[in-house]
C-alpha cells in the first residue's frame, strides 16, 4: 500500500512540476502557436526511470489532460488534440521501457551503461513525441510558407524545438541520476 500510495504522489508532483516548467517562460518560446525548448519533459522521464512504463504513460498522459485543462493547448480540431495533447505526451513516458536497466545499472555504478539506457529512453520518449507532433501538423496545420510542402514544414518546424529539447532533457536527467542516484532510484 506504501508503494502505491508513493507512485500515486510522485505520479501527481512530476506531473505537475512538467506543466509548471511547461507555462513558465523557463525555456526558450520558438512558435506562436506552440513548440518551445523547455524542461517540462524532465519530470515525465524521471518518473518513467522511477516508475518504470506505467508511471511514465501516466505522467505524460496527465500532463497533456492538464495543458487542456488549463487553456495552455492549442487545438484547431478535436482528433489533433487527442494526438497532440491525448498521445504525444502520453508517449513521451515510453522511456519507461528501459527503467530496470537504468536502475540496475545505477547500483552497480556502471555510468557508461546508465549513460547509453537513459539515452535510448529519452530519445525514444522524444521521438515518439515527436511523430506525434508531426503527423498532426502535416495533417491539420499544412504548410505556413506557400508552395512548401505541409510535410516538410511539420517535420522543421517540430524538429526546431523537439531535437533541443531532447539534448537538453538528456543531459539533465543523466546528471540529476548521475549526481544524486538514491534521491532518483529510489532504494539502492
Amino acid at each position: 500500500m506504501k508503494n502505491k500510495t508513493l507512485f500515486l504522489v510522485e505520479v501527481a508532483i512530476f506531473t505537475a512540476l512538467a506543466l509548471l516548467l511547461d507555462i513558465l517562460p523557463l525555456g526558450f518560446k520558438l512558435w506562436p502557436q506552440g513548440g518551445s525548448v523547455s524542461f517540462a519533459m524532465i519530470p515525465v522521464f524521471i518518473v518513467a526511470f522511477r516508475w518504470g512504463l506505467k508511471g511514465g504513460l501516466l505522467s505524460g498522459f496527465l500532463w497533456g489532460v492538464l495543458q487542456v485543462a488549463t487553456g495552455t493547448a492549442y487545438i484547431l480540431h478535436p482528433v489533433q488534440g487527442i494526438i497532440e495533447y491525448g498521445l504525444a505526451f502520453t508517449v513521451v513516458g515510453l522511456a519507461g521501457v528501459f527503467s530496470k536497466q537504468v536502475i540496475e545499472n545505477m547500483k552497480k555504478k556502471q555510468i557508461k551503461k546508465s549513460f547509453v539506457y537513459i539515452l535510448i529512453g529519452v530519445l525514444l520518449g522524444s521521438a515518439a513525441r515527436f511523430i506525434c507532433h508531426y503527423i498532426a501538423g502535416t495533417i491539420f496545420f499544412g504548410s505556413a510558407v506557400e508552395g512548401q510542402p505541409a510535410w516538410f514544414y511539420s517535420l522543421i518546424y517540430n524538429s526546431s524545438y523537439m531535437i533541443p529539447s531532447f539534448i537538453l532533457s538528456l543531459i539533465i536527467v543523466f546528471l540529476l541520476f548521475y549526481k544524486q542516484p538514491r534521491t532518483l532510484v529510489g532504494k539502492m
